[in-house]
């Protein structure tokens, strides 16, 4: 059995609109309360949001900034990591997490989910993005159904990765 913190990366956009912002919020406060630390770019928009959620739900922060001064972070973030090495910061986003919540954004977050494919990481779409691999959900109420499911998967040292043909996460109802 697994002993250490899960991490849940959020990525979307630093530019976003009221209602993704509200659901960045309640991802957040979903985390927390599943135990998760929440992981993001430590910026603002989805980042913020998202933070600012787990924080009321009383969650732990991580912000993964790209440039070299921990300032830049948003005032939600417990544990800012300068990495002074910009958007390629976006591997460390995905590599560290073991759940990736996406929601909309722009090439940064695109970056983020090829990545998370890559690092074979299951992600969970809230932003249609309509990737192959991906767990398409609707709404955060259906995103916490996965991201608990996820979670005590990964607890019990059972989450699998199947793999389709290109390499890509498969989320196969048959095998959970």
């Amino acid at each position: 059995m697994r002993t250490q913190k899960i991490t849940i990366s959020v990525i979307g956009g630093h530019k976003s609109s009221k209602e993704v912002e509200q659901t960045a919020h309640d991802i957040g406060k979903i985390i927390a309360r599943v135990g998760a630390i929440l992981v993001c770019g430590g910026l603002d928009g989805v980042m913020e949001a998202a933070a600012r959620g787990a924080k009321e739900a009383g969650g732990l922060t991580i912000g993964l900034l790209p440039w070299k001064d921990k300032a830049d972070a948003n005032p939600y973030i417990d544990i800012a990591l300068p990495t002074s090495i910009g958007y390629a910061r976006n591997a460390i986003v995905a590599c560290s997490a073991d759940i990736i919540v996406a929601l909309p954004g722009s090439h940064g977050t695109s970056c983020e989910i090829s990545y998370g494919f890559v690092y074979n990481r299951p992600m969970i779409d809230l932003g249609n993005w309509n990737r192959e691999g991906m767990i398409k959900v609707r709404s955060a109420d259906e995103a916490e159904a996965k991201i608990r499911e996820l979670v005590q998967k990964i607890q019990r040292g059972s989450v699998s990765s199947p793999k389709s043909e290109e390499g890509l996460w498969i989320h196969d109802e048959e095998k959970d």
